[in-house]
Parts: C-alpha cells; structure tokens; sequence
C-alpha cells in the first residue's frame, strides 16, 4: 500500500511540474495603497504579504519561502502547510471517518500513525495545482475541481478569490457540490508574524497581543488533538483571550494542544452578541498587533471559529524569507516565531451532530454553496 501510495505521489507531482498553464510555483501579485500580495498555484497559496508599519516601511507579515519549489520540497519533508488552501475538510477528522444520510466515508487517515485526518487526507488541497482563472490589479481567483479526492464522496468545483484594496486583504472561497452530499470546510492556512523579525523581540509572538472578544468557549480534545465531543468555558483559564492578552503570558499553563505539549493549537468558538448573528460579519472577531512594528491585524469572517496554533514545532530548520532578514546573520523561524489562525468552522463536527454544525458542514446540489469569507484589516496601533 504504502508503494502505491509513492508512485500514485510522484505521478501526481509529475503531472504537476508538466501542466501545460505557468508553473504552479510561479508568483502572482496584486496591489493596493498600502498592501502589496502574492500567491501561486500551489495550493493556492499566499507566499507574501507587505503591509506599512509603524514608520511606513513595508513589511512581509507571512511566513514562507523565496523559491516557489521550496513549497513542494516542504510538502515531501516537514509539510508546514506554509499559506495554502486546507481542505476539502480543514482541521482533523476523528479515525478518518464520518456519516452522511445513511452513507460511512472513509479518508486515508495521515496523522498520528492513522489515528486521524488533517487537512484533507494524504494529498489535500494544500498540494493541488489550482487553476487561475483571472487577474487584475487587484483581485485573483482560483479554481479546483474535485473529483473525490482522497475519498470524500462526491465532485465539488472551487473558487479562491484574493482582493486588496486599500490596507485590507479580503479572501472568499466558495464551493459548489456537483453531485452528491459532503462535507465541505475549508481555511486559509497562513503563518502570522506582525513584528516581520525585525528585531530580536520579533523573533517569536511571544510579546504580540491577542484580543478575541467573543472566543468565550473551546473545543474540548484529546491527547492527539482530536475533539471529544466536550465544550469548555475559557473564562479565567489559560485559553481567555476575551480580554487582549499578550501570547506568551500564559503560554507555560498551555498543555492542551497534543502529548508532551506546551503551546497553543486550540479551536475556539465564537459567539457572537446576543443582536448580532452567527455568520456576522461587521464584527471584528480576533484583533493581533506587535509592538515591534506597530501592525495591527483585525479579522472579520463569517465562520464561528479560530484554531489558533502558535507555531510550537518550530524549530530554526526553516530560514525566514530574504524580505524578513534585518541583520547579518540568517535569521531561522524558532519556536513561537508565527501564529496560524484559521477562520473556519467547529473541528470535526461532522462526527458531533449534537452541535447543530451540519447545515454549517454538509452541503448537497440544491443547497447554498460553501462560502468562506475572512477579512483582513492593518492598521497601525497607537504610540
């Protein structure tokens, strides 16, 4: 089994490095007044992000690579999951399973020694050559068919739209099921660091604060970070960030993300005001800065939570672009150098009916489409 799953591997990378569109690791870049922004194919991924700080210099907030290759290098090595697209479920998906209208689904399971799903199975849509279907100034889209991949029942077509306008990144991701019923989650998955290492402070997010005001309650797991079903109330614990809150200052009490673990790697739920609704989006729903650059990071989406993991597996292997080296010396993402936030939906609802997440999870050919939209808003925080 294992053979056949290097040969279908490297057919499906061979297939990619020949397509007959640009590479899939080639750069394209959109701009507005203050925000500059480039993907590639692969994955549909963000590979950079300049925003001004607090001196007006342009600074690269996102982790990745220089060279568009290192992506696929990653992928085969220590798969980061550096910017892309997650899916065709985000997050992890308990013994690779789930039910559908009568109907058991399983998905190759590629974590902890098949315990579970992460992200979409053994080749999700982080390694997918999506298609760019246009581009301006501003605004690029993607697209993917997915014919079943890696088991999930059903085709469902893609769109990625990525729009800047002034200091503001907007990502919309819209799936459409073709044929039969599935689940659908997706998120972006990129690496946050606002200080852009400028400096030794910015080397980690340690100092960065953290505001979620409506995160009031978290996903209970397990010692491999699969839900259990359970919710918890996060007020006055380690996990309270309804308040702004520096990352590393409870950062020693955090040991519910995996075995032998001190970070965070958490889903939190949001709910929003009694007025408001659960897919609201006038609301800002997690607020980041850094002192060391000034940038403040505002989100505003419409799912109803945010896995927040800051980057414990980190361990100065992977070398910072050359627009985030400020000194002599190579600088090397350490541990808590970034923090991942995804806007998504609960982790593995699909397996806890009782949580009322399937009309958020399960779509079919005559329901609204999957719509992900998450807004990113930079500004700079007051002297």
């Amino acid at each position: 089994m294992l053979l056949v799953y290097h040969f279908l591997r490297f057919a499906f990378l061979l297939i990619v490095r020949i397509s007959a569109q640009a590479s899939p690791f080639s750069k394209y870049t959109i701009s507005a007044p203050g925000i500059n922004a480039s993907f590639i194919p692969y994955g549909a991924r963000i590979t950079n992000l300049y925003v001004n700080d607090k001196d007006g210099n342009a600074q690269d907030v996102v982790l990745g690579y220089d060279d568009g290759m290192q992506y696929l290098q990653d992928t085969e090595s220590v798969h980061t999951y550096l910017g892309p697209i997650v899916g065709r479920y985000a997050n992890r998906i308990k013994n690779g399973t789930f039910t559908i209208q009568g109907v058991t689904s399983h998905i190759l399971e590629n974590e902890h020694n098949g315990e579970n799903t992460l992200h979409g199975g053994i080749a999700g849509y982080d390694q997918r050559d999506w298609t760019v279907v246009s581009q301006n100034a501003t605004t690029i889209t993607f697209s993917l068919l997915d014919q079943a991949f890696e088991g999930f029942p059903g085709t469902i077509i893609t769109y990625a739209t990525y729009t800047v306008s002034p200091n503001q990144w907007t990502s919309r991701l819209v799936s459409i099921p073709l044929d039969e019923p599935t689940p659908i989650m997706l998120a972006n998955h990129v690496y946050w660091n606002l200080g852009a290492f400028v400096s030794p402070e910015a080397t980690t997010v340690l100092n960065d604060t953290l505001h979620m005001p409506y995160a009031a309650r978290a996903i209970q797991i397990d010692n491999i970070e699969v839900p259990t079903g359970g919710l918890e109330i996060v007020n006055g614990t380690f996990l309270d960030f309804t308040s702004p809150m520096q990352i590393g200052h409870n950062i020693s009490n955090a040991h519910q993300c995996g075995f032998n673990c001190t970070s965070y790697d958490n889903a939190f739920i949001l709910d929003r005001p009694r007025y408001s609704s659960p897919e609201a989006t006038d609301l800002s729903v997690l607020t980041m800065s850094s002192n060391a650059t000034g940038i403040q990071l505002d989100i505003r989406t419409n799912q109803q939570s945010l896995q927040i993991y800051s980057c414990n597996n980190m361990n100065r292997t992977i070398p910072v672009k050359s627009s985030q080296q400020h000194g002599s010396k190579t600088t090397y993402v350490e541990q808590y150098g970034c923090v991942v936030i995804e806007t998504q939906q609960w982790i593995d609802g699909i397996n806890y009916p009782e949580w009322g997440q399937d009309q958020y999870q399960i779509y079919t050919v005559d329901s609204e489409p999957a719509v992900v939209f998450a807004q990113y808003d930079f500004s700079v925080i007051a002297a």
